[in-house]
Order: structure tokens, then C-alpha cells, then sequence
């Protein structure tokens, strides 16, 4: 911190309680009246430097005591007392701490050239020219004393300081190494001497675009304002007003700073002491203040910032303009941020369903404007990309899985978040198959029409082979759907099977022999090798496939009949609509049972014939070589 001493002359001002006296040998002939502290000193030094010193002292020369009263004074007793010290030729130290209540005493006392040459105005104004504004650290100790002194408004000590901080924060420190300058012209950061502008040893260090973010965040909000709109004016990066802003919100909001994974970042004396009321007007113009392009700031912070507001209730705007921010990222957010609790009064559930769907609208008109995820799309470069809306889809379909448990949740508010997707965002349905069984595990008195309703939002064509196994086996689920999803998992089975037969006549045909001489002949009979060797790894490979296909056909079997003995127990309805229905439903289990007897037979046809066709092409091999060997 810089420093400049003024005065020659020793010390000769002594306290005595609520008084000072100076001890030069001479009677006091004036009393300065400043406050609760009484100065006794001598005219002349005063009116000499002072031009309002000197008719005040006019004003009451007629009285036996003169008595002059400055109730306000920039800067009270304190800075009076450096400027009587001044008057004398005292020594007094100029600082950035107490440079602004002297040059605005100063200005108050009219201490001017044209009363005293080099007067205080003078030397106050080339120490915060040539030192104060030309220090980062010195500019902001100024700046911060001048939230006290209206005065200093009315003399752009502020504007100065703030214009002075934001064009070194502006700067970029990989291009002009700032704020290295910091420690002077002719000294290295580690302090050793630059002896002829070559450098004794020591390393410039490296500093990263937010090293001003801590300083900034000391000042007032108001201060702290006029900064960040001076470098924006000043063309500053958006990604480095974004990261300010949050870092300002992250000190001076206690509740954003609660958890490690927001970073370390401490709290400010100031905002321990801001009132609820100060903290809502605080988070309203941070939103204002901050950029709209998308990722400038993390999901999970726009997240905390939104959890913030809703607890502070700020005003409808503010909270819109967070979810409009969150959801033109939602696809980088996580679920354990996304689980935002219900902080109304007027809803029931455990968490506000809500705010995620205005959220997910959010992102969802976001993409149609874009043209992203669209399967009409021709795919080819430049297309959007289905990787957003697909991680969406996950994570919604994992915030339903949360707050099914919720017995508060209505089906309806369930559902018509589960619907707000398009269909071609899950290329798998296991998401939301998982969601919907907790959902009716935990609303076990859901009535069987409802529970159907729901059921209805799976596509079963949509679901993995496990995902199937585990819905066959799901007692939850409605019978309807549990016979939809074995009918689909078959179909899955049996074009696995024609698929891997494919592959075998594939193979067959292209394995014919290559008539030749020399060097065509051995290149022809190495390939003859390579494919019957691929040919026997292709069948053994079938082989295992129908061997675990057999089994899952006989798992099959056992529930179909396990179903059928469970439609036979419900022959005590009566009615034409119930037998007919009933009816209806036997049919069709009857039509599974075929489906399912006779498909090991089906099987073990396709395996004898891909056993022959292996033998036949061993022998088109065989048949082959000899060829080859006759020519040769």
C-alpha cells in the first residue's frame, strides 16, 4: 500500500480526553468545535491554508472567545485533525485509507492554491493521481471509503477509482502480465531487484482471468455495481461478468455457499449481517445483471440460485428468468440439483413438480427452435444432435423415479410430465418403466383402470431384454400388460434367431472357390481357410445362441401355463361380458402356448440346417483344393 509523509516538524499536538491542545509554547486563541472533540488552537496557522477557516475566524474576532463549530466536516474529528496538523507543517502520513476524507476536507475548507501555495488539495490530488489510481489495491481501500462521503461524488474521487479498477480488471493478465505490476517496475513478484530490466531469478506468476473476483466481492453491492456496468461499457468478456456475479452471489448469499461442490468460498462480515429483504433485492438484480448466453454459468449454481429464490420468495420475474436460464441447459443439470423441494404452501407435494415442468417446457421450445432432435432430420453434417434431448429424457425419467415415492403425487401431475417428452427422446422406455413401477409400488391402492392409464405411457417394443424379464415377472403390473410385454419380448427372440441365420447364408455364399494360377491359387486357398474357419466360429456362436434361446423358451412355457391355471381361479365371475372377455383372453394365451411349443421345433430345424450347410461347405472346400492341386 502506498504512502507519502508531509510536514517537517515534530509532533506538538497533545490529547487530553474529548480535547486536543498544541504545545508550541504560545495560549490557544481559537477553539475548532468538530463533534464531541474540541481542538484549541492559534488563527493564524488556520486562516493561513484555509480561506472558510479564515472568515469563520472573521465572523467571531469580536467575541472574547472565539469558538468556531464544523458539525459537518468530511470525515468528523479525524480528518480535522490531519488537516490542523497540515496548517502547522506537522507531519502527517497520506494513505489510500484516509486520502478520501482528507481531499474532501480539503475541498469542504477551501484549502486552495490561490489561498497557500502547495496547499492540502494539491498534494492530496498528486498522491491519488500518481500513487492511488495506479495501485489495484490502493484504488479499491479508496474506493470503499467513499460509500460515507456524498462528497465524493460531487469531486469523481468515485467514478475515478471505479474507472481505474475496471480497466485493470478488464485487462487481460496472459497479455500485459497484471496484475504483476502490482509489485512495481523495477521489482519481480518473489520481491528480488530487476537489475537493468533483466530479472535476478525470480518467476512471473500465472494469473487466471478471476483473480479480481475476491476484491470486488468486498464491495458494496451498490459500488459493486457501478463496477461491473464500467467494464461492460468497457467491452469486458460476458464469461467474466457471469463469473463475478456468481461469485458475488455465492459470498454474500449464505445459502448458496452451504455446499462444498459450489467451492470454498467464504462469507463477507457484510453478508452476515444482510437482512432477508436485503438478500431478495440482492439475488434480483444479480439475475438482472447476468448474461443470457448459455453456459456462461454452471447448471448446478443457476440450480442453487433458483433454490435460493424460492426460499428468499422473490418476485414472479426473477424466478422465470432462472428457470428460463436452467432449462436452456437442462441437459448438462444433474438429478441430486434438480430435486427442488416445495417451499408453497399452497401445493402438497414433496417437491416442486411445477417448477421442473416449466423448466423442461423451457428447454423442449429451446430445441424446436434450434430444429435439434427431430427424427425427420436428414443425418447428415451439421444436423442437430439427439444427445440433449436424450440426456433429458434419463434425467426426467430419474426425477420421476424420485418423487414417485410421494403419496401426495397425483397421477395426472405424473403423467403429464412423463408425456412432455416427444417419443423419439427415449430410444429405451426402461427409464420410464422403472419410474412407473415405484410409482405403483407406492400407491398400492391405486384402482386397476388408473394403474392401466399409466401403463399405457411404456412402449413396450421400447424395452430391453432385462426390463422385459423383470415386467413378466412383475406382479404390479396389470395382466394386459404383462402378456403385451411376453408377446414382444418373442418377437425379440425370434428376430434375434432369423438375424443370426442371416449371418450363416451370408457367409455360405460367399465363400466360392477362385479359379487361377500362382499366385491367385494360394491367395484362393487361404481365403477358403479363413472362411470355414469363420463359418465353424459363426455356427458355434449359433449354437450357444439356440442353446440359451431353448431355455428362455421353456421359462416362457412354465408362465403361460402359470397364467392359465390363474384365468382358470377367476371362473366365478359371472356375466356375458366377463366369460367373453375371459374368453377373449384364453385365446389368446392359447395362441402364446402354440407360439411357444412349437418354436423349439422351429429351432432345431434351423440347426440342422445350418449343420448341413456347414458340411457342404467343407466339402466345396475340400473339392477345392483338389482343384487347386491339378492346376498347379
Amino acid at each position: 500500500m502506498g504512502s507519502v509523509k508531509l510536514g517537517s516538524k515534530p509532533d506538538a499536538f497533545t490529547r487530553r480526553g474529548q480535547a486536543w491542545f498544541c504545545t508550541t509554547g504560545l495560549p490557544s486563541d481559537v477553539i475548532v468545535q468538530v463533534g464531541e472533540m474540541s481542538f484549541h488552537l492559534h488563527k493564524f496557522p488556520l486562516l493561513s491554508k484555509s480561506a472558510i477557516l479564515g472568515r469563520l475566524i472573521e465572523e467571531n474576532s469580536y467575541q472574547d472567545e472565539c469558538t468556531i463549530k464544523l458539525s459537518d466536516i468530511p470525515g468528523g474529528a479525524k480528518s480535522f485533525e490531519l488537516v490542523a496538523r497540515f496548517c502547522y507543517g506537522l507531519k502527517i502520513e497520506l494513505s489510500p485509507a484516509n486520502i478520501v476524507h482528507l481531499r474532501c476536507a480539503a475541498e469542504y475548507l477551501e484549502m486552495t492554491e490561490e489561498t497557500a501555495q502547495d496547499n492540502l488539495i494539491h498534494q492530496a490530488e498528486m498522491f491519488f493521481n500518481q500513487v492511488v489510481l495506479r495501485s489495484w489495491k490502493d484504488s479499491l481501500e479508496a474506493l470503499k471509503t467513499c460509500d460515507v462521503l456524498p462528497h465524493a461524488e460531487d469531486l469523481h474521487i468515485a467514478k475515478r477509482c471505479v474507472e481505474s479498477l475496471a480497466a485493470k480488471a478488464s485487462i487481460d493478465p496472459d497479455l500485459f502480465g497484471w496484475p504483476v505490476s502490482e509489485h512495481g517496475a523495477m521489482h519481480s513478484p518473489g520481491g528480488s531487484v530487476l537489475w537493468n530490466g533483466i530479472s535476478t531469478g525470480a518467476k512471473l506468476g500465472n494469473f487466471s482471468s478471476d483473480w479480481w473476483y475476491d476484491d470486488a466481492s468486498s464491495l458494496s453491492f451498490p459500488t459493486y455495481k457501478r463496477l461491473i456496468s464500467t467494464m461492460e461499457s468497457r467491452g469486458a468478456k460476458e464469461e467474466i461478468v457471469a463469473g463475478s456475479l456468481t461469485y458475488y452471489a455465492k459470498k454474500c448469499l449464505p445459502g448458496l455457499n452451504r455446499r462444498q461442490s459450489m467451492g470454498p468460498v467464504p462469507l463477507t462480515s457484510a453478508a452476515a449481517t444482510l437482512s432477508e429483504e436485503e438478500q431478495r433485492h440482492l439475488l434480483e438484480d444479480i439475475d438482472r445483471m447476468l448474461p443470457l448466453q448459455r453456459g456462461l454459468i454452471s447448471t448446478n449454481v443457476l440450480l442453487w440460485l433458483l433454490r435460493t429464490a424460492m426460499i428468499l420468495k422473490v418476485n414472479r420475474a426473477c424466478i422465470s428468468n432462472l428457470e428460463k436460464r436452467v432449462g436452456m441447459q437442462l441437459d448438462e443439470a444433474t438429478l441430486e440439483d434438480l430435486l427442488l423441494p416445495n417451499f408453497s404452501y399452497t401445493m402438497d407435494t414433496l417437491y416442486n413438480v411445477e417448477c421442473v415442468r416449466r423448466i423442461l417446457d423451457h428447454f423442449l421450445a429451446m430445441d424446436q427452435t434450434m430444429g435439434g432432435g427431430s427424427p425427420c432430420l436428414d443425418d447428415v453434417m451439421g444436423s442437430p444432435s439427439l444427445a440433449p434431448i436424450t440426456a433429458v429424457a434419463k434425467l426426467i425419467d430419474g426425477y420421476l423415479a424420485e418423487i414417485a415415492p410421494d403419496i401426495n403425487l397425483k397421477p395426472p401431475k405424473f403423467e403429464s410430465l412423463a408425456t412432455a417428452l416427444p417419443e423419439y427422446a427415449r430410444p429405451l422406455d426402461d427409464g420410464l418403466y422403472r419410474a412407473i413401477d415405484v410409482y405403483l409400488k407406492a400407491h398400492s391402492c391405486l384402482p386397476e383402470s388408473e394403474r392401466e392409464h399409466l401403463c399405457r405411457l411404456i412402449d413396450c417394443q421400447k424395452l430391453s431384454l432385462e426390463a422385459c424379464t423383470h415386467a413378466a415377472q412383475n406382479e404390479r403390473l396389470p395382466l394386459r400388460v404383462v402378456v403385451q410385454v411376453l408377446f414382444f419380448e418373442q418377437l425379440q427372440l425370434r428376430t434375434s434367431i432369423a438375424g443370426c441365420l442371416m449371418v450363416s447364408d451370408n457367409l455360405e455364399g460367399s465363400s466360392r472357390p477362385l479359379h487361377g494360377s500362382g499366385t491367385i491359387a494360394t491367395s484362393g486357398e487361404a481365403g477358403a481357410r479363413w472362411v470355414t474357419s469363420a463359418a465353424v466360429r459363426e455356427n458355434q456362436a449359433l449354437r450357444a445362441g439356440m442353446d440359451s434361446m431353448r431355455l428362455r423358451l421353456a421359462e416362457l412355457e412354465r408362465e403361460c401355463s402359470g397364467m392359465r391355471q390363474d384365468i382358470r381361479k377367476l371362473g366365478g365371475a359371472a356375466g356375458k361380458d366377463g366369460w367373453a372377455a375371459r374368453v377373449q383372453r384364453m385365446f389368446s394365451l392359447k395362441m402364446k402356448l402354440q407360439m411357444c411349443s412349437t418354436e423349439e421345433a422351429k429351432m432345431n430345424d434351423r440347426h440342422r440346417s445350418a449343420s448341413a450347410k456347414l458340411e457342404k461347405l467343407q466339402a466345396k472346400v475340400s473339392s477345392h483344393k483338389k482343384h487347386l492341386t491339378i492346376d498347379a
